[in-house]
């Protein structure tokens, strides 16, 4: 199957990450943004992140989502959501959900935003052996405020090791009031803590990377996607955002990364595979090639 790079990286840009800080109250096992109580808020100020989105919305981005670290414990976050939802843009929080404040929580109802968080066990102890932190209890109670309140979720089990208790983990959401098609799956990412056997690379990544996507750190770096931070494109207290789109920096990102991706693109068939899917390829992603990365249709 011969790839057109070219016709495939001229998606417009419709999506950014937005990973307004380091900071997190948990210390995960396979953060790949190396996140915790040490991390700090960046460089970014509120000018600049309140720019940006500005940027992202005179391009046309319809939807972002803020990251960390755990974002809302930046001092500004309240700020860049309200800009946020005053430029038309969608907003999706991930958040570990440990210490949401009624405060926020009334926010996110009023700011009709959608929240996405990680989960890992129905048993406490594994849970909390992933996080470093006894955290279970409270990110259940956040799931289950964010249900009550109506707020859309999605949560996605992260697999770390082969024995954790993942169909018990479905399941105890799916008690808890979570859908069924709200709760994805994703293997251990060979990136940041979690680079543990493997060195990090475009053979982590899932596909879309740069594909109208893309990523800003709190530090200003651009990247194809939150994985792919090996891969600076700019940085936009340096650049704008749209000047970096206008110079084609992210068209031949995508090219340049497809070029990476050929011989795995070509084992697939056209159609078939799943976007959710993980890096590896698993039962779900059927049919695509066995050995093979999974990747969404193009």
């Amino acid at each position: 199957m011969a790839l057109n790079a070219t016709a495939i990286a001229k998606k417009p840009l419709r999506f950014l990450w937005l990973e307004i800080t380091g900071q997190c109250q948990l210390e995960c096992v396979h953060c790949y943004a190396d996140s915790g109580p040490h991390g700090t808020h960046g460089s970014m100020s509120q000018k600049d992140w309140v720019g940006v989105i500005k940027d992202a919305a005179r391009l046309g981005v319809n939807t972002l989502q803020f990251i960390g670290g755990e974002p809302t414990l930046h001092p500004d976050f309240p700020k860049l959501l309200k800009t946020a939802a005053d430029h038309r843009i969608e907003v999706e929080i991930f958040s570990n959900l440990v210490h949401i404040t009624p405060t926020l929580w009334d926010l996110f109802s009023n700011m009709r935003v959608s929240i996405a968080t990680s989960w890992y066990s129905e048993d406490p102890k594994e849970h909390g052996a992933i996080t470093n932190r006894n955290s279970f209890k409270m990110t259940k109670a956040g799931i289950s405020e964010a249900l009550r309140r109506g707020i859309p979720i999605r949560v996605g089990i992260i697999g770390i090791h082969e024995d954790q208790k993942v169909e018990r983990a479905r399941q105890l959401l799916m008690e808890l009031g979570v859908r069924e098609e709200q709760i994805g799956y994703d293997d251990l990412r060979q990136i940041g803590r979690g680079a543990h056997d493997e060195k990090s690379g475009p053979d982590q990544l899932c596909g879309h990377c740069a594909d109208g996507v893309l990523a800003i750190s709190s530090s200003g770096d651009v990247w194809p996607c939150v994985f792919s931070r090996f891969m600076p494109l700019g940085n936009v207290k340096k650049q704008m955002l749209s000047e970096l789109v206008a110079k084609q920096v992210v068209e031949k990102a995508r090219a340049e990364l497809l070029t990476l991706w050929e011989d795995d693109l070509a084992a697939c068939i056209p159609g078939k595979c799943e976007p959710q899917c993980p890096p590896r390829c698993s039962p779900s992603c059927s049919p695509c090639a066995p050995g093979k990365r999974c990747w969404p249709s193009y």
